[in-house]
């Protein structure tokens, strides 16, 4: 058996620094307009002998169904490896009015193999804060993987114990929301940015004159101007159509897991120098074959595991980086090395140290 040390992919993706064209709906949203989450306790039932293993909580949730249900059954009579008690979850848009549907995700709670074939009981969902129901959610599951096999041999592919219904929740009540507050609209920036703050208040201004001030990195106050006071809906729309430019912070992304490495056209490197070298592990396992000696006696012939290993490491040199102004050049000359991302990785975090990378660096 031979075991070789490898990493993933790197990826150094430049960009313009600026996103000129962008229209304000898409790095911003407006507050009051925010999703809400719900979630709720249910049953799903149908799963063909591979639901809970009779724990207590389930026994006793399809004994209270029962009973809702005009049959009163001890909770110590029930079997339920037909059942699995399931965490449902959703998240509502602002605005989602009274019978809209949308999607809803089922969880296992319990020791259910799968959730395959089940069927998802009438189940209540409720905001975390008031405790009010304003979706109820059923149907039959998709679940986007399987669970096959018995105790001496399995097979699982993905995760068979959460799955999805597509429109399985219906909206009872409506989440209430405002946007347009003592007539003005506050935008929040999805990524806080001072100068990416004064620019949208800048595109908004040259739209809708004097309109817009900027309150800190994330909110841009816009005032509605007196010919939309009585068509608020087409100021916003209006509003999100806006182009702007928002600032983009130098900024490396590091997965050492995965070896990818993400970085910014902002990014930029100092005059320095790198000395870079490649080590090789080789780990190899083989048998010998050991025999006793022509006519000996008692003798017999063994086995004997053997494992070499091997180190190789190449000769690096002190490489002289110049000022590099674009990330394109960056990578050139980090590719120019013959480094693997794992080096790479190492290389980054060595400038980082010694003050010659100017950007953030994150390590995931």
């Amino acid at each position: 058996m031979r075991l070789l040390w490898h990493f993933g992919l790197v990826a150094l993706l430049g960009a313009h620094s600026t996103f000129a064209g962008t229209r304000l709906k898409d790095v911003a949203i407006f507050a009051g307009a925010r999703d809400n989450q719900l979630s709720g306790l249910g049953l799903v039932v149908g799963i063909a002998g591979d639901g809970d293993k009779n724990p207590i909580y389930t026994v006793q949730s399809v004994a209270n169904l029962l009973k809702r249900h005009g049959i009163t059954v001890p909770a110590q009579a029930l079997v339920s490896k037909n059942v699995a008690v399931v965490m449902v979850t959703a998240d509502v848009p602002a605005f989602k009015k009274a019978g809209s549907r949308l999607d809803v995700t089922v969880s296992s709670m319990g020791d259910a193999k799968t959730l395959q074939g089940g069927v998802l009981l009438q189940t209540p969902l409720m905001g975390g804060s008031d405790g009010e129901v304003y979706v109820v959610a059923q149907g039959p599951l998709t679940i986007g993987g399987i669970s096959a096999g018995n105790e001496s041999a399995s097979v699982q592919k993905n995760h068979p114990t959460v799955g999805q219904i597509s429109g399985g929740g219906i909206v009872e009540k409506e989440i209430p929301a405002e946007v347009v507050l003592n007539n003005s609209v506050e935008v929040l920036l999805r990524e806080p940015d001072f100068t990416s703050a004064a620019r949208v208040a800048d595109a908004v201004n040259l739209k809708f004159t004097n309109a817009a001030v900027a309150i800190d990195s994330t909110t841009v106050r816009v005032r509605v101007p007196e010919k939309f006071s009585s068509s608020e809906v087409s100021f916003l729309a209006r509003l999100e159509a806006v182009e702007v430019e928002s600032d983009i912070p130098a900024r490396i992304i590091i997965n050492e897991r995965t070896g990818t490495i993400v970085a910014t056209t902002r990014v930029r490197i100092s005059a320095c120098a790198v000395s870079q070298g490649n080590i090789t592990i080789t780990i190899a396992n083989s048998s010998d074959v050991s025999q006793p000696n022509a006519l000996s006696k008692g003798g017999q012939t063994v086995v004997t595991p053997r494992t070499d290993t091997n180190v190789k490491e190449d000769k690096g040199a002190l490489v002289p980086l110049p000022d590099m102004p674009t990330v394109e050049k960056v990578a050139q000359s980090l590719n120019a090395l013959g480094v693997t991302p794992r080096d790479m990785m190492s290389i980054f975090m060595a400038m980082k140290q010694a003050g010659a990378l100017q950007a953030d660096l994150l390590l995931r």
